[in-house]
């Protein structure tokens, strides 16, 4: 393995804004901003706009389609064509 070619990994702490809610993870992403973490250590802070705490498809708040109700639309829309003999 070649020296010196690999990013700093280093402890880091995603804030995602929509929640709250803050994760201590490693990570190569660098912030100047810092917050102290409940362990006393210091560590810098990146701030997401959303994250498995606040996506609809993790939270399961997520609309469901009525893809069925759709299908039958467009099968009915376009029955008609391809009958030969009309």
């Amino acid at each position: 393995m070649k020296a010196a070619i690999h990013p700093d990994y280093h402890y880091v702490v995603f804030n995602d804004l929509a929640s709250g809610e803050k994760f201590l993870t490693r990570s190569t992403v660098t912030s100047e901003k810092t917050i102290e973490w409940t362990d006393g250590e210091t560590y810098p802070v990146v701030d997401v706009e959303i994250s498995s705490a606040s996506h609809p498809f993790y939270t399961g708040k997520q609309r469901i389609l009525d893809s069925a109700g759709r299908v039958e639309k467009f099968k009915n829309r376009y029955a008609k064509f391809g009958k030969k003999g009309e």
